[in-house]
C-alpha cells in the first residue's frame, strides 16, 4: 500500500485552511484559519505558518513528500509568488519560499485557486473521466482552469484558463481588469445583482441583494431577476464556446456560488450554447455543476502536489 500523504494549501480573502491528504483524497488531518486580508503581507503569512504549525504537529506529517498550494490569483508559479486581488499585503509576495522554509524544504506546487478547483473536479468530481474540460468559479469573480489530454493544463505561470477575463461584450462595460466586457462583469455574482438593481428588481423585506436572493426571484418568476441571469448565461455560453473552439474541451463544469442557481443559470446556458458552440466538433459540448463542495480547492491543491510527488500523473490528475 502506497502510504506517502501530501499537504494541502487553500487560500483565499476569507480563509487559510489546510490539510494532510492521502492518494485517494482523503482529507486525514485539517487546519483553518480567518485571513487578515487587511493587514501587512507578514501577518498574512503568520496566519499560513499557524496552519502549517498544526499540520507539521500532527504524527502523520511525517509521512508528508510534497505541499500542493492553491492560491486567489493572480499567482506566478514560475516565480514562487502570489497577488492576490483580495489580499492587499501580498504582492509578488515570495509564498513558495516561505512555505518550503515552514516544511523543512519540501517540494512545494503552486497552482491558482481556479487550477486548483477543476484539478478536484478532474479527479473526484463532475470532470471525471473526461480528457478534456473546462471547469469555472462563478462567484464573487469568475475563474478557471483546463484539462487537455488528461493532465492539468496550468500554463507556465499557474493561470491558465482564467476563462472571467476573456472579453465577450467589445464594447461592453469597463472591467476592474482594465479590459472591456469581460465574462465576470457580466455573470459574476455582484454582477448579475447589480444588473438587477439597476433594471429596477427590488430586494424583499429582508433587503438581502445578493446573486442568491435574484436567483430565488427568477425562479419565483420575477422578469427582471430572469433576464440578468438570462445576461449571464449568455456571457459565460459564449466563453465556454470560444474555450472548447479553441481547445476542444467536451464538457464545462460549473461551480461557485452562482453555480449553485441550478436551472435558473443552467436553462438558459445551454440555451445560449446552442446558438454559440456550433461547429461540428464542440456540438456535443455538455455543462455540468460542480460537485466537489467546499473542500475542492483542498483536494485540487493536493493533486496537484501528488502529481509533482510521483513526477507523473497520479489517479488521473
Amino acid at each position: 500500500m502506497h502510504t506517502d500523504l501530501v499537504a494541502a494549501l487553500d487560500i483565499g480573502g476569507t480563509k487559510i485552511a489546510g490539510a494532510l491528504v492521502d492518494g485517494d483524497g482523503r482529507l486525514l488531518v485539517r487546519a483553518q484559519r480567518a485571513t487578515p486580508a487587511r493587514e501587512d503581507g507578514d501577518t498574512v503569512m503568520r496566519a499560513v505558518e499557524e496552519v502549517l504549525g498544526e499540520l507539521t504537529a500532527a504524527p502523520l506529517w511525517a509521512r508528508v513528500r510534497a505541499v500542493g498550494i492553491g492560491s486567489a490569483g493572480p499567482v506566478d508559479a514560475s516565480a514562487g509568488t502570489v497577488s492576490p486581488v483580495n489580499v492587499p499585503g501580498w504582492r509578488g509576495y515570495p509564498l513558495v519560499a516561505r512555505v518550503r522554509a515552514a516544511t523543512g524544504h519540501l517540494p512545494v506546487e503552486l497552482i491558482g485557486d481556479g487550477v486548483a478547483i477543476t484539478a478536484a473536479e478532474h479527479w473526484q468530481g463532475a470532470a471525471r473521466g473526461h480528457d478534456n474540460a473546462l471547469c469555472m468559479v462563478v462567484s464573487t469573480g469568475v475563474g478557471g482552469g483546463l484539462v487537455l489530454g488528461g493532465r492539468l493544463h496550468p500554463g507556465p505561470t499557474g493561470n491558465a484558463g482564467h476563462i472571467g477575463h476573456i472579453s465577450v461584450d467589445l464594447d461592453g462595460d469597463p472591467c476592474p481588469c482594465g479590459a472591456r466586457g469581460c465574462v465576470e462583469r457580466i455573470a459574476s455574482g455582484p454582477n448579475i445583482a447589480r444588473r438587477a438593481l439597476e433594471g429596477g428588481w427590488r430586494p424583499g423585506p429582508d433587503g438581502d441583494t445578493s446573486a442568491a436572493a435574484v436567483a430565488a426571484a427568477a425562479r419565483a418568476g420575477d422578469p427582471v431577476a430572469v433576464a440578468s441571469f438570462e445576461r449571464a448565461a449568455q456571457a459565460l455560453a459564449a466563453g465556454i464556446a470560444a474555450t472548447a473552439t479553441l481547445v476542444e474541451i467536451d464538457i464545462a463544469v460549473i461551480g461557485g456560488g452562482v453555480g449553485k442557481a441550478g436551472e435558473v443559470l443552467f436553462a438558459p446556458l445551454r440555451r445560449a450554447l446552442t446558438r454559440y458552440a456550433t461547429l461540428s466538433f464542440v456540438q456535443r459540448l455538455t455543462v455540468a455543476p460542480a460537485r466537489m463542495g467546499t473542500d475542492a480547492g483542498l483536494v485540487g491543491a493536493a493533486a496537484a502536489a501528488l502529481s509533482r510527488a510521483a513526477g507523473a500523473t497520479v489517479a488521473g490528475v
